[in-house]
C-alpha cells in the first residue's frame, strides 16, 4: 500500500482545509533548524489543528514564541491498571451522573484508541527460589483482584475504543516499546509519526525509538481519551551532547543514573531532551530506552532519540514486519526526522555529557538521582565494617535483591549479563545469603525466552533468580511479604535493613515496609548484592567468598566481559522469540455484548466504587478563607509520601479499614490496588511511614510518620484521624511545601486525596510537571512562592490560618494573607500556577471531570 508522506511543514499539500494563511505567514526556510519534537508537533498542528487556529499556532513552533497554547491531538492513549483502571471507573462514574441528568451514557467512550495492561497488580509473595513460584503468585493476584479484574473485563465491552491486556503477560512500557509502538502511524492512507500520553510517567521509554510519550495523570489522560486537545505551551527543547565511548563493564544502569544526576543537577524539570552526537552511535536502542525510561527521575518531560539505523535494527530485531520498519525509515527520511538531517537543529540550551567519565554506579538511598560510585561506597558511609556472624543478619542486611521493572528487563544486554555473572558465580560456588528475598521479573515474556536461548535462566534459578511474574512487582512497592522469622529478627534486633534493585525509584518507604532504604543498581549487580547480603559490604574490594584454594573471589572475578555479553546477545536474542510472544497477545477480538452502559457496583467492594466527584464542594465550591494548613512540608515530596503505594499493613487507617469491612489481612493488597475505591485509597493519604510534617514536633525535633497536628487545639494525631476530625468540621485545608513538590509517580490519587480531604490550595516553592496537572484536574489551586520567600522566612509554625485574594488568571500574582495566633498579618504575592487558559476552565469548573460533564450536557442539549 502506498502512504502519503506529509512533512510538517505549513504548505503541505492538504486536500481538506484551506491552509493559505498559515503558508503566507511562514517563511520558506523557517523548517530549518527546528528540533525534532518541534518538526513532530507541527506536523500534528497541520493535520489536526481547526483552520482558524492553525496559522497562530504554528507561529509559536516555528518562531519558538510561547506567549500562547496551541493544540496537541496524541494519537493513542495507554495505560497501566492502577491508573487505567482508576480513569475508567471514573469514565464509569461520569455515564452515571450524565445519566442522572438525563443525558446518554452510552454516548461517553474514549474516542481516542486506548491500550490498558494489567501490571501493577502481582506482589512477589512466593520468591524465586520457591518451587512453582510465578503460578503461585499469579493465583494469589487473581484472587484478591477478582473485583477490580471483574470491572476491567467488564471495560472491554462497555467501552469502544479499550484494548485490554490481561494480567500476567509483561509490564505496560516494555510491550510499548517492544510491541505496540509501531513509531508511525498509517491510518486512511496517510502516515505520520506516532505519539501518545500514558498515565504513568515513564511512558516517555518509547521516546528512545523518536515517539514523543508523555507520562500524564489519570484525569489528564481521561480528558485525551474523550477528544480532548491537550494544550500545550512551546516547551523548553533542551540538546543533550553525548559524546565518548562508554568504559569496558560499563552497563546502561550506570550511563542512567548518570545522567539522571547531572541533569537534576542542569535544573531540566520539564523541559524536552533531545540527545544527539557521536556518542549516541554508540548506545543500542536498549540503552536508549533505559535513558528516556527514566525521564521522571530527572525531572524532564520527554527525552528524545532520533530516528536511525539503531531504530529500525531494533525494530527488526522485535519482530516486527518489514513493510512497517521500511515505512519508518521512509518516512523518517521523506519528512528530516531521520537522524542524518537532524544536523542543522538549533537548541537554546545545549548541555555536553562524555559517556567515557561514567564509572559502575548505584543510587541512594531514598533518591534515583542520588548517585555513589561504587568505588565510593566506603567514603561515602554506605559501605562499611562488614562482619558476618552464624546465623544472624548483619548490620546493612539486604532483605530484597529484585531483578524487576521495564528500566533494565527491557535492555537484553542487562539481561545476559546478569544471567553471565549468576553462571560465574556458580561454577565458584557462591550462593546467596539466606535471608535475601530473590526475584526476577521481567517486563516481557520474551527475556524468559532468550534466556533459556543462552542457556541462562537455570544460572540465574540456581541463585534464586527463577521467574516470579512478568509486571512491575519490587520496583512499584509489590516486594510481597517476607519470612516471618526474617521480619521477627529485624524488629528484635532494630535491625538496619535495604533493599536493592533494578528500578527506577528507591524512596523512603517504597519499596518494602522494613526496607530503611533502597538502593538502584545493573541486573548483575542486584545478583552480586544478594550473594553479599550487605549493603555494607564493598562489593568492590570485599571478597563474595573463596575457591577452593581459598583465593577470595572478587566482583571483578565473576563480572562477565562486553566482548561476551554482546556475543550471547548476538547469537540468542531473536525476532522468532518476540513474535512468539506478542503475536497471540494481539489478538484482542473482543466478542459484542449487549451490556447496560451502565456499571453495576458492587455494594461491599473495596476496590471499585462509584466516584463522588460530583457532589458537595467536589463540583466545584471552594472558599480560598480562613483554610488551616494540614501539612507543612519540605523540599522534594514525593508522590509516594502523598499517597504511598506499597502493602497496607494492619495498623494504618486503610489496614483498619479492610479489616472492618471483613477483608483478611493476607489479603489487603496495596494501597495502589485500592484505588478504584475512594474509601480505602483517601485513607492512604500522607500514610507514608517515613512522612515529615514540619507542624508535628515533639520533644523538639519533627516527628516521623503519618502525622499531623490539628488547630486551634494543637492536638497531635494520625493524620487520618486529623483529615475525618476537619472533614467534621467541614474545615477548608491548604498545604505550604518547599521545592519540587510531587515528585515521583503520576499517580491522579496524590491529587485526590488531599482533595477529598478538603485541600483547595498548594503553596509551594516549585512543582513537578505531571503532579501540577493533576491537582488542576481535580479542582486543586497550586500556587507559588515568589524567589527568596518560603515557609522559613515567613516562620509559618501550622497556627496560622491563610486567605488568598485575587482573581485566578494563567501565571498571575495572587494575594497569600497570613493571619498568626497572635492576631499579626502578613501578605505575600505568590504565584498562579494555572499555566494555560485551558488548565483555567478545568481549575473554574472544579475539574476535569466536571468540565466534561457540563460540555458533554450541553452540546447534548
Amino acid at each position: 500500500m502506498n502512504y502519503e508522506y506529509r512533512k510538517p511543514l505549513p504548505n503541505s499539500q492538504l486536500d481538506y482545509f484551506d491552509t493559505e494563511a498559515a503558508v503566507n505567514a511562514i517563511k520558506p526556510d523557517a523548517y530549518k533548524g527546528l528540533p525534532y519534537t518541534s518538526k513532530v508537533l507541527a506536523e500534528n498542528l497541520v493535520r489536526r489543528c481547526p483552520p482558524n487556529e492553525l496559522k497562530g499556532a504554528l507561529e509559536q513552533i516555528i518562531y519558538r514564541r510561547r506567549d500562547s497554547d496551541f493544540p496537541w491531538f496524541p494519537a493513542r492513549v495507554v495505560c497501566h491498571d492502577i491508573l487505567g483502571q482508576t480513569a475508567l471507573v471514573d469514565l464509569a462514574g461520569l455515564r452515571d451522573a450524565i445519566a442522572a441528568k438525563g443525558g446518554d451514557p452510552a454516548k461517553v467512550n474514549p474516542v481516542v484508541p486506548t491500550q490498558l495492561v494489567v501490571d501493577h497488580s502481582l506482589a512477589v509473595e512466593h520468591a524465586g527460589y520457591e518451587q512453582d513460584a510465578f503460578q503461585k503468585n499469579r493465583d494469589i493476584e487473581d484472587r484478591r483482584n477478582e473485583d477490580r479484574f471483574h470491572f476491567i473485563n467488564w471495560t472491554k465491552t462497555a467501552f469502544k475504543n479499550v484494548d485490554v491486556i490481561p494480567q500476567g503477560n509483561g509490564i505496560l512500557h516494555q510491550i510499548n516499546l517492544e510491541r505496540m509502538s509501531p513509531v508511525v502511524q498509517k491510518r486512511d492512507g496517510v502516515a505520520f509519526p506516532d505519539t501518545l500520553v500514558g498515565t504513568d510517567s515513564h511512558t516517555p521509554m518509547v521516546d528512545a525509538l523518536g515517539v514523543i510519550a508523555l507520562g500524564v495523570g489519570g484525569l489528564e489522560a481521561e480528558s485525551v481519551m474523550l477528544g480532548r486537545a491537550s494544550y500545550l505551551r512551546l516547551p523548553d527543547i533542551v540538546g543533550v551532547e553525548l559524546s565518548g565511548q562508554p568504559q569496558p563493564g560499563i552497563t546502561a544502569t550506570d550511563i542512567v543514573l548518570a545522567l539522571t544526576e547531572f541533569l537534576r543537577k542542569e535544573r531540566v524539570v520539564s523541559a524536552y531532551l533531545e540527545f544527539f552526537g557521536a556518542g549516541t552511535k554508540h548506545l543500542t536502542l536498549g540503552d536508549r530506552a533505559t535513558i528516556s525510561n527514566m525521564t521522571p527521575e530527572y525531572g524532564a518531560t520527554a527525552a528524545m532519540f532520533y530516528i536511525d539505523e539503531q531504530t529500525t535494527e531494533y525494530l527488526t530485531l522485535t519482530g516486527r514486519e518489514d513493510e512497517q520498519v521500511k515505512l519508518v525509515e521512509n518516512y523518517a527520511k521523506h519528512t528530516g526526522l531521520w537522524a542524518d538531517d537532524m544536523v542543522d537543529a538549533e537548541y537554546e540550551r545545549v548541555l555536553h555529557f562524555d559517556l567515557s567519565s561514567v564509572v559502575r554506579n548505584m543510587a541512594g538511598p531514598s533518591n534515583p538521582h542520588a548517585r555513589v560510585a561504587t568505588s565510593d561506597l566506603l567514603s561515602k558511609g554506605i559501605a562499611g565494617k562488614y562482619v558476618l556472624e552464624p546465623n544472624r543478619m548483619p548490620d546493612g542486611a539486604v532483605i530484597i535483591a529484585a531483578i524487576t521493572s521495564c528500566t533494565n528487563t527491557s535492555n537484553p544486554r542487562n539481561m545476559i549479563a546478569a544471567g553471565l555473572i549468576a553462571r560465574n558465580a556458580n561454577r565458584l560456588g557462591l550462593t546467596r545469603k539466606p535471608w535475601v528475598k530473590t526475584s526476577l521479573a521481567p517486563g516481557s515474556k520474551a527475556v524468559k525466552l532468550y534466556l533459556e536461548e543462552a542457556s541462562l535462566l537455570p544460572e540465574l534459578q540456581t541463585l534464586g533468580f527463577d521467574v516470579v511474574a512478568f509486571a512491575c512487582t519490587s520496583c512499584n512497592g509489590m516486594s510481597g511479604r517476607l519470612d516471618p522469622k526474617i521480619e521477627q529478627e529485624i524488629k528484635e534486633r532494630k535491625l538496619y535493613s535495604t533493599a536493592v534493585l533494578s528500578g527506577n525509584r528507591n524512596f523512603d518507604g517504597r519499596i518494602h515496609p522494613h526496607a530503611d532504604q533502597a538502593f538502584l543498581a545493573s541486573p548483575p549487580l542486584v545478583v552480586a548484592y544478594a550473594i553479599a547480603g550487605s549493603i555494607r559490604f564493598d562489593i568492590e574490594k570485599d571478597p563474595l567468598g573463596f575457591d577452593a584454594e581459598g583465593k577470595p573471589i572478587l566482583l571483578k572475578d565473576i563480572w562477565p566481559s562486553d566482548e561476551e555479553i554482546n556475543a550471547v546477545v548476538k547469537s540468542s536474542v531473536k525476532p522468532e522469540q518476540f513474535r512468539k510472544v506478542y503475536e497471540p497477545m494481539f489478538d484482542l477480538k473482543v466478542e459484542e455484548a449487549n451490556l447496560n452502559p451502565l456499571y453495576d457496583w458492587r455494594e461491599k467492594s473495596t476496590y471499585i466504587r462509584r466516584p463522588p466527584y460530583w457532589e458537595g464542594a467536589l463540583a466545584g465550591e471552594r472558599s480560598m478563607r480562613g483554610m488551616r494548613p494540614l501539612a507543612i512540608l519540605g523540599d522534594n515530596i514525593t508522590t509516594d509520601h502523598l499517597s504511598p503505594s506499597n502493602a497496607i499493613q494492619m495498623n494504618s487507617a486503610a489496614g483498619e479499614y479492610l479489616h472492618k469491612m471483613g477483608l483478611p489481612e493476607e489479603d489487603f493488597n496495596s494501597y495502589a490496588t485500592h484505588r478504584g475505591d475512594h474509601l480505602t485509597a483517601q485513607r492512604a493519604t500522607f500514610a507514608n511511614p517515613k512522612l515529615l510534617n514540619e507542624m508535628v514536633i515533639e520533644n523538639g525535633k519533627v516527628k516521623q510518620g503519618s502525622y499531623a497536628r490539628v488547630e486551634p487545639e494543637g492536638k497531635i494525631m494520625r493524620m487520618w484521624e486529623a483529615i475525618e476530625t476537619y472533614m467534621q468540621r467541614k474545615q477548608p485545608l491548604i498545604i505550604i511545601a518547599g521545592a519540587d513538590y510531587g515528585q515521583g509517580s503520576s499517580r491522579d490519587w496524590a491529587a485526590k486525596g488531599v482533595r477529598l480531604a478538603g485541600v483547595e490550595i498548594i503553596v509551594a516553592e516549585g512543582f513537578e510537571r505531571i503532579h501540577r496537572q493533576n491537582l488542576i484536574g481535580m479542582g486543586v489551586l497550586p500556587l507559588e512562592f515568589k524567589a527568596g520567600v518560603n515557609r522559613t522566612s515567613l516562620g509559618l509554625d501550622g497556627t496560622e490560618t491563610f486567605d488568598v485574594l485575587g482573581e485566578c488568571k494563567p501565571g498571575t500574582t495572587l494575594s497569600l494573607v497570613i493571619t498568626k495566633a497572635s492576631g499579626e498579618q502578613l501578605t505575600v504575592g505568590v504565584t498562579c500556577r494555572l499555566d494555560t487558559a485551558e488548565e483555567l476552565s478545568i481549575y473554574a469548573a472544579g475539574g476535569v471531570l466536571q468540565r466534561f460533564a457540563q460540555d458533554f450536557l450541553a452540546s447534548a442539549s
